[in-house]
């Protein structure tokens, strides 16, 4: 049976998108100019519906959030300070059998979390 492999793209509406590309691919390392290419390394994606009412990404206008695999979540936190990104961690985000979560807020204001898996 035909089935997918995995995610092909991401396309989103911004108000600068070549400016929002540079922050991605500067803070991120992804995608790298001038198509957005990003090469992945194997690993779970979650594909999860939220209910239309959730408070989970932040503003009820919010219809996406974007969850990105990170190795080191404390190295990449340490990195994003240093740029001046401020993360926001919650205790109740993390879970020994899942992993650690933090998140970050694009120049958008479009929410990032970021996922270090158990």
């Amino acid at each position: 049976m035909a089935k997918v492999t995995g995610i092909g793209g991401l396309f989103f509406r911004a108000a600068d998108p070549k400016a929002l590309k540079e922050w991605y691919a500067t803070h991120l390392g992804i995608g790298e100019p001038p198509w957005g290419l990003w090469a992945q390394e194997a690993g779970q994606t979650v594909f999860a519906p939220f209910a239309a009412d959730t408070d989970y990404f932040g503003r009820a206008s919010q219809q996406w959030m974007l969850n990105l695999r990170v190795d080191d979540l404390d190295g990449m936190l340490a990195r994003l300070s240093a740029a001046g990104i401020s993360a926001e961690t919650r205790a109740e985000w993390n879970s020994p059998e899942v992993g650690r979560f933090a998140r970050i807020r694009d120049p958008e204001g479009n929410p990032v979390e970021l996922w270090e898996p158990a």
